[in-house]
């Protein structure tokens, strides 16, 4: 089955613009299909390379305009895959596009590399990015009914959103391309491009993040598990979020003295991924943790919707002291929304500290009903 992302609408219509057009993203998340498919129908010259080719990387560590000249003449678009592979890659971009007006250069990265940071001279004016991630409902609701999607969630829940996984109709299947995933692909540009002493204790510490979702984390008691430094710790969790795994959410305060904003919640990109880092492929019907399942899966969704449709609304979750709390808010245009995710049908009260607090903010309940119109925007 072919899928329809979200984006590639939006990246076509910066081709021909003279500028670096950046897709990151996990490994196999579908990056490489789109760079085929725009080379595929695009009507002008193009040049597909792939950066782990030695012989790419030797031309394009070529940095001078009479060698680039040899073979980029003629081309309007240049494509270049795995683009994170090849040292220094944001000196030869800057070059290539300062050098050749109508030339477009697009490429792909599984690794969040910061171009400008890479040239020593910011891209400022030349780069446009985008960021790709596992299937979105946003997107699978293009080719699936309503009742589909509600038959599909706990499998979803449970195997995440990876588009092989939901072409793979056996769930056996779907564990094993789960675990080879995770252990070919998921730490391997961390250990490729940046120093590091521990790989397992950067397994383990992910294991720790994993059994966490939904809770808040604190960065000296995961140090403390795992005999590292907090200094360490944090420096795995941002390289963890740059390879595409993690996410943070920060807590949400404004005038309540008993609000906690110090602290973290830590969520996956896929609910796949934190499942096979706990080793747990369990049916909903057996599983204890099925509230922390809930919550990725919803927050991960959301976060994929507001990338794609550029909803720039800043996001927390919000608990005070005395273990009120709530688990999503977003303020958008100084308005703010808050939600509560319930798997079970029952509904309480909002926080009476939030509702006094926050008298104008609007609530919303997420539960098994709603959710679709959560996370693809409706509510």
């Amino acid at each position: 089955m072919i899928f329809s992302r979200y984006i590639l609408p939006a990246i076509l219509s910066k081709i021909s613009s003279n500028k670096v057009v950046v897709l990151t993203g996990a490994r196999r998340v579908g990056k490489t299909f789109i760079l085929n498919k725009i080379k595929t129908d695009f009507e002008g010259t193009s040049l597909f390379m792939n950066g782990e080719d030695l012989d790419v990387i030797e031309l394009l560590n070529n940095r001078r305009v009479s060698s680039f000249k040899r073979w980029i003449t003629g081309i309007d678009l240049l494509i270049i895959d795995e683009a994170q592979a090849v040292p220094e890659i944001g000196k030869s971009l800057k070059l290539l596009i300062d050098s050749f007006p109508g030339l477009t250069i697009l490429t792909s990265g599984s690794f969040a590399f910061e171009l400008s940071n890479q040239t020593g001279e910011p891209l400022v004016g030349r780069q446009i990015n985008f960021q790709l991630f596992p299937l979105a409902q946003l997107e699978l609701s293009l080719s699936e009914t309503f009742l589909e999607t509600k038959e599909k969630l706990d499998n979803r829940l449970v195997f995440g959103s990876y588009p092989d996984i939901l072409q793979i109709l056996n769930t056996d299947e779907q564990t094993a391309y789960l675990k080879e995933l995770v252990n070919a692909y998921l730490l391997k540009d961390i250990l490729m491009y940046e120093q590091v002493r521990y790989s397992h204790k950067m397994l383990q510490l992910l294991q720790l993040v994993a059994h966490q979702v939904g809770q808040e984390v604190s960065l000296d008691e995961l140090a403390k598990s795992l005999q590292l430094d907090r200094s360490t710790v944090e420096r795995y969790l941002d390289l963890f979020s740059k390879v595409f795994i993690i996410f943070r959410i920060g807590g949400y305060s404004r005038n309540l003295r008993k609000e906690v904003t110090k602290s973290s919640k830590w969520y996956f990109f896929d609910n796949g991924i934190r499942n096979t880092l706990i080793n747990n492929f369990l049916p909903i019907s057996q599983r204890q943790d099925i509230g922390a399942l809930w919550e990725n899966y919803l927050v991960a969704e959301r976060m994929k919707y507001n990338s794609y449709t550029n909803n720039y609304a800043y996001t927390y979750f919000w608990r005070t002291y005395d273990q009120q709390e709530l688990d999503w808010l977003e303020v958008k245009d100084e308005q703010l929304t808050a939600y509560e995710f319930k798997w079970s049908d029952s509904k309480v009260k909002f926080p009476k500290a939030f509702v006094e607090a926050y008298p104008e903010a609007k609530t919303n309940w997420i539960t098994r009903e709603n959710y679709t119109d959560f996370i693809t925007g409706i509510l």
